[in-house]
């Protein structure tokens, strides 16, 4: 669904919530139970030992390393120190690719908060942003961390620093008002606060349309998330070579 296009009454109506009273803790503790913590995805980082000893772990270099190591026996030291030079910068190379992508991890992690203002049983509280799902109706203002994607409902000077996500250095100017057109990069959506994105000036409603893995942050976490996997199962290419090795 695309939120910016929508009224702020009919937004009310597709999350059934109340943008005076907001959303009851039994309905609240029901969706949560539904679509999961608001939290990004990740997993237990391996150790920088472990990331550069898996390096290793290719039956193909060890035949290199077997090969340096009877070019040695043999005083063909030349071929020797290129086999192992070609081992060892194959193992950095490998060890940088990884540490980089759990790196990433990390710092996406950094930009989620821990607590929000929200309104529940028609009393503002503040909770475990964890704890936040759609439909709640979240207070923000100037210095705030956006705890999760969000539709404005209302405000006053609101500013927001997006540069975390889109790359937009300047501040964004953010209103109710909805936007006609389906089809508008994140960064012309005035109408939108995303988490991770910092409120610079100005002081807002807005309700909660997505959290954890499903916000825009969540999205670019999950991709990191599987790109990593994806580089510890073999290729093609690495099976032809596991292959080689053996019959080498």
């Amino acid at each position: 669904m695309q939120w910016h296009t929508v009224t702020t009454e009919a937004l009310e109506h597709e999350f059934q919530s109340d943008l005076d009273k907001g959303l009851t803790s039994r309905e609240a503790q029901r969706r949560l139970a539904k679509v999961g913590p608001n939290e990004l995805p990740e997993a237990a980082p391996p150790s920088p030992l472990k990331i550069f000893l898996s390096q290793f772990t290719s039956l193909i270099v060890w035949v290199l390393i077997g090969a340096a190591a009877v070019s040695g026996l043999l005083q063909e030291w030349v071929d020797a120190i290129a086999i192992l030079a070609i081992v060892v910068l194959n193992a950095i190379l490998g060890f940088v690719q990884e540490f980089r992508a759990e790196r990433s991890l990390a710092a996406l992690k950094q930009l989620s908060v821990t607590t929000a203002r929200v309104i529940r049983d028609e009393t503002w509280q503040v909770i475990p942003a964890s704890q936040l799902v759609p439909g709640d109706l979240v207070q923000i203002e100037a210095g705030d961390r956006v705890p999760a994607d969000s539709r404005v409902v209302y405000a006053t000077g609101l500013q927001t620093q997006e540069a975390s996500l889109t790359g937009e250095s300047t501040p964004v100017a953010k209103s109710a008002e909805p936007i006609p057109h389906t089809e508008v990069p994140l960064g012309d959506r005035h109408n939108m606060l995303f988490m991770g994105t910092i409120i610079v000036s100005g002081k807002g409603r807005a309700l909660v349309t997505a959290t954890g893995a499903q916000t825009e942050l969540g999205k670019i976490a999950v991709l990191i998330h599987r790109e990593a996997q994806a580089e510890q199962e073999e290729t093609p290419l690495q099976r032809r070579l596991e292959h080689l090795g053996h019959t080498l």
